[in-house]
């Protein structure tokens, strides 16, 4: 039998333990199993190499993703860093020209050392991604929406032209979550999520996934995650689960929370842009209705010249500035400073990735203390 998403949160992946009926799955906390002979075990060997607990993750995260296959790592950029193995010294990746600040500091000083190249081109542009194709191109990589800009890129069409390539397609789906987009049905060959996000939900885990329905593939990524050995422990595997299991009611409470702030923001005179895919101002707006159920709950903005962004962060009462985002609590980060230092100023204003730019990660609180809370801290900033 077949379920909708919510109740795939719930019961999707391993549900329960079939031994002793526990409802939950356990946390196997072991490094090793007791194997009955030589080449002779009970599914499991060592926990680099496999856990029931993280198998149960696996299973639900490559489930809700309407994925085959799921792995699960210890962060987010141990998952991007997986991922990135597969390629060779001489191959080349297209990546979105605004992209989370640890993807572009792995690509630029990591995999840049054993000649493993980028190209940054804007995503949203099906043009530019076809005049940037060569033979040293092996894939193309995207977020969408993208990190910090929510710059919408169409991924059917762009899985189009990676079929038509034969380049493979990499979506980071971070910002959505499988309950609000899934690539895989648009056409990715590969998606990703720092689990420690919106998956996880309250700030207290750190993780990765990626999922993919190819089994080759799988088979590839599966000896690099062994080998690699960047693997998600049990414990936190089990508090993954748990707080996948209200990814539903939160994301519902996120996206409200974050369309009426944005409408605010838009017609407070108070900024002078707002990044947000759910406003109909957005360049990506249409796209993001046809391929996610919801924009999300991530705002990006610039305040209007007069304003101190610094002031403005530091006057905020019930919203924290903090790096990350995706919990039930809202916070702020300024770009340029946090998440993005790693990206050079020459590009990251390119981008528009300016020192202005502040992003905010909308929370479950209620709407008006949220809205409340900014306008008196704009206020204060002036």
């Amino acid at each position: 039998m077949s379920y909708r998403i919510e109740s795939l949160l719930i019961h999707g992946g391993i549900d329960g333990d079939g031994t002793t009926g526990a409802v939950n799955v356990p946390v196997y906390q072991t490094s090793t199993y007791k194997q009955d002979g030589i080449g002779e075990n009970r599914g499991w060997e060592y926990s680099r190499t496999g856990n029931p607990t993280r198998a149960a993750l696996e299973k639900l995260v490559a489930d809700l993703e309407h994925g085959t296959y799921g792995l699960a790592f210890a962060s987010g950029l141990a998952a991007i860093n997986t991922v990135l193995s597969l390629f060779k010294a001489g191959d080349k990746l297209l990546v979105s020209n605004n992209i989370y600040g640890g993807t572009f500091r792995i690509l630029d000083n990591v995999f840049k050392n054993f000649d493993i190249s980028y190209e940054i081109v804007d995503t949203s542009d099906l043009q530019q991604i076809e005049a940037a194709i060569t033979p040293e191109v092996k894939a193309i990589y995207i977020e969408s929406p993208a990190n910090p800009l929510l710059t919408i890129t169409d991924i059917a069409a762009v899985s189009e032209i990676a079929k038509k390539n034969d380049k493979l397609l990499i979506v980071d789906n971070t910002f959505l979550t499988p309950y609000l987009q899934r690539p895989l049905d648009l056409g990715a060959d590969i998606v990703i999520h720092s689990g420690t996000k919106y998956l996880g939900g309250h700030s207290d885990t750190i993780s990765g996934f990626v999922v993919v329905k190819d089994k080759a593939l799988s088979e590839r990524l599966y000896y690099l995650q062994n080998a690699i050995g960047g693997v998600l422990a049990p414990w936190d595997s089990f508090l993954m689960i748990r707080g996948i299991k209200t990814l539903g009611v939160r994301m519902d409470r996120h996206v409200a929370n974050a369309q009426k702030i944005a409408e605010w923001l838009e017609n407070s005179g108070y900024v002078e842009k707002v990044y947000f895919p759910g406003l109909p101002s957005n360049p990506g707006y249409e796209i993001q209705k046809k391929q996610a159920d919801a924009p999300g709950a991530m705002i990006s903005f610039v305040l209007k010249q007069g304003y101190d962004y610094r002031k403005f962060v530091k006057a905020l009462k019930l919203v924290t500035l903090a790096e990350s985002l995706g919990g039930v609590e809202s916070l702020v980060c300024h770009l340029a400073s946090m998440t993005h230092a790693a990206i050079p100023y020459e590009i990251r204003q390119k981008v528009g990735i300016v020192d202005e730019l502040i992003r905010l990660s909308v929370g479950i609180e209620n709407v008006d203390d949220l809205i409340a809370d900014l306008k008196q801290a704009i206020e204060a900033s002036k």
